[in-house]
């Protein structure tokens, strides 16, 4: 995914209500922008870090600038909007990136799914037949990594459970289905359940893994020019499943 638009640079003050944060600008001005992620954020919301944002261009939003990425640490940035990470798997399947995700015609977004009035975020179908052969992918965006391992969720995800066991439903029905971590920063090198932030989601996603559901996690290359997903990380899944 490219980036055409000029960034508006600056240094983090604070992030505060979920979805504001202050920011001052190169010229000393200081704005509050939109910060498009509702997790916690930890190791992503330090006060003093750089940060780029966007200008939306929408005189309707209340603030109309976008924070996007951050340097959470030297020479390692972040892509913060999750509202991204559907799109960057979706390109990557599309490019071949993601291997074990090829050989299908059709690619829907955002389908309506599920005993909990779910949406899937990528319906893959084997071609266009009402009885194609379908695979059933959540996209989960992950942003917290400490000691060199990838956490999701960084806060308790009541959401996230219930996507996992919509998949385990698909996997009953003879579907298949993939639960897909998207890792916006390059830094890590394997991924595991954050079981001592949210102990019901690990427990909920090591019944997923046991009962059929495919558990992926990919890195991506951030940069002010692009981001795209490179490669595969190992998937750890508590007590040794995954």
């Amino acid at each position: 995914m490219k980036f055409s638009d000029p960034w508006i640079k600056g240094i983090l003050i604070k992030r505060y209500k979920r979805f504001l944060a202050d920011i001052e600008l190169e010229d000393g001005s200081v704005i509050t922008a939109h910060t498009p992620n509702t997790g916690a954020m930890t190791g992503c919301s330090t006060p003093g870090s750089r940060v780029w944002l966007r200008d939306t261009g929408n005189p309707e939003r209340k603030y109309p600038y976008s924070w996007e990425i951050v340097e959470a640490r030297p020479d390692v940035l972040v892509g913060i909007h999750t509202g991204l990470s559907n799109k960057l798997v979706l390109e990557a399947i599309e490019d071949g990136v993601i291997e074990e995700l090829q050989n299908y015609q059709q690619i829907l977004t955002e389908v309506p799914y599920g005993e909990e009035k779910s949406r899937i975020d990528l319906l893959l179908k084997k071609d266009a037949s009402v009885d194609s052969e379908q695979c059933y992918v959540e996209v989960k965006n992950v942003t917290l990594i400490e000691d060199n391992i990838a956490w999701f969720p960084d806060a308790v995800s009541v959401r996230g459970t219930k996507h996992l066991r919509e998949l385990i439903k698909m996997v009953e029905q003879g579907h298949r289905a993939v639960i897909f971590y998207c890792v916006q920063r390059n830094d890590a090198v394997e991924f595991r359940p954050a079981e001592t932030i949210d102990p019901f989601y690990s427990e909920t996603l090591q019944r997923a893994v046991q009962a059929g559901v495919e558990a992926m996690a990919y890195i991506a290359a951030v940069s002010t020019e692009e981001i795209k997903l490179t490669q595969s990380i190992p998937v750890a899944i508590t007590n040794g499943t995954g």
